[in-house]
Formats: structure tokens, sequence, C-alpha cells
């Protein structure tokens, strides 16, 4: 196969996928894993792809943002160890916000003995929420369709009413040097207003989003906890090197 038919498949792939494994596409394709390694290698700097450990993730346009739809298959068992790890940092009686997101929403299985009271503009949340009969209030404002979300001038006029012990936030990209970011301004100004108005901050992100950024800037870069996956130690070990950034890796 030439070399421009493997980049042709491997590009297809992952805008199917959105992240794709070094094996996988050695066992599609048969050809040696060395021969893929530089065809990777090759992609990432023609900018088509960036690699992570073990494959490669698809980049993003600084202002599109994946759908619900699109997110909810994607690093399954990585955002479901994510969040049962943050989860821990969750005592009896916390008051905690939810935002929006496929990661956070891992959540919520583990808060059912917890008699946390949890404010949200997750409209993904609310079944499983009302399931486990936790007490929640949400956020008010206007409907984002694409990622279930409650956003506007509304919305953060509405989440500025409350204080929180602890708030949880998805995030679509972090940067050593250009921090917390996401594609949608509205989104970005609530998360920052929860971050403001919050005791505790934990941003909850596969490796996949790590050494990223996109268009509207949440926050710095340590004003927030950040939980991920170890699957890039190259991006970890860069958000490691500023000693007030708090990272802490699952497996």
């Amino acid at each position: 196969m030439l070399t421009t038919e493997r980049h042709a498949f491997i590009q297809s792939l992952l805008k199917k996928q959105g992240t794709v494994k070094l094996q996988e596409i050695v066992d599609q394709l048969q050809v040696s894993e060395s021969t893929i390694r530089r065809d990777l290698v090759q992609l990432e700097e023609m900018k088509l792809l960036k690699r992570v450990h073990g494959g490669a993730s698809i980049l993003q346009q600084k202002g599109i943002e994946p759908t619900t739809y699109e997110n909810q298959n994607k690093s399954i068992a990585e955002k479901q160890a994510i969040a049962k790890f943050a989860s821990s940092f969750i005592e009896n009686n916390d008051c905690i916000y939810l935002d929006a997101g496929t990661t956070v929403s891992e959540m919520i299985p583990y808060l059912k003995n917890k008699n946390v009271t949890v404010l949200t503009n997750g409209l993904m949340h609310i079944p499983k929420l009302i399931e486990l009969e936790i007490k929640t209030v949400l956020v008010g404002g206007s409907i984002k369709f694409s990622t279930n979300a409650i956003v506007g001038g509304t919305a953060v006029q509405f989440l500025s009413e409350y204080r929180m012990d602890k708030c949880f936030l998805g995030m679509n990209g972090i940067h050593s040097e250009l921090g917390l970011t996401t594609p949608d301004p509205d989104e970005a100004l609530l998360k920052k207003t929860a971050i403001r108005l919050s005791s505790e901050s934990y941003v909850l992100a596969d490796s996949t989003k790590l050494n990223e950024a996109t268009f509207a800037k949440v926050a710095d870069v340590n004003d927030a906890i950040i939980i991920t996956d170890n699957n890039d130690e190259e991006a970890i070990t860069q958000l490691k090197k500023n000693p007030n950034v708090k990272v802490v890796t699952v497996k």
C-alpha cells in the first residue's frame, strides 16, 4: 500500500472515531508498527493529527465543538476511570456543580450515598440524577442543543446566586501556556463563573485534550486540579514543569 493510501486510511479512521490506536492501524493495514509510527509522525508534522500515547487523535478546529453524540463513545474507559477518581474528592453533604459533558456525567453513579446537592447546567445529567433521587438544582437559561447544556447570560446570572464546595468541569483544551479553553465563549464564561464561586475546582479531561487550545479561555491552567489519564506522558510532563499546576493521573 502506498504512503498516501495509508495516510488517507488513517485520516478516515480518525474522522469516524476521533482517536485511533497504533495497533488497530497495524492490524487493519497489515504493515509494520515502525511504518505506521512514521506515518503518524508525518501526519502530525502536516498538522493533520495529534500523536498520543499508543496512537493518535484528531485535531479540532479552534471554534468547532464535538456534539454530545460524537463524544459519548470516545475514550469510554478513560472517562469512567477519571470520573470514579474525581468522585473520591466529594464529601458527604457537599454542594457541587456538575458541568455539562460526557466525562462529568460518569461521576453521577458515585454520588448516590453522599447526600450531596447538585447544581448543574447539563441536561444530559438530569435522567441519572432523577433515577438516583439526588437533590438537584438545574441552571436556568438557553439550551445549547449540540451539547445538551444550559448557557447564556441568564445562566451566568443564575449561577452567580450560588456558592459551591466543589465544581467539576469538562474542558476541550488544556495547555501549559494557553490555559484551559473551550470552543464556545458562552460556555467558557459559565465555566469561569463556576470556578470563581467554588471553594475547589476540578477539570476532568482525557489525555486527548492535553496540549490543545480552543477558541475561548476559561482560566489559567493552575486555577483547577486537572484529572486525566496517563496516556500522554509528554504532555503531562510539560504541564508539571509549572510547580503551581496540579495534575492527577489515573490508569
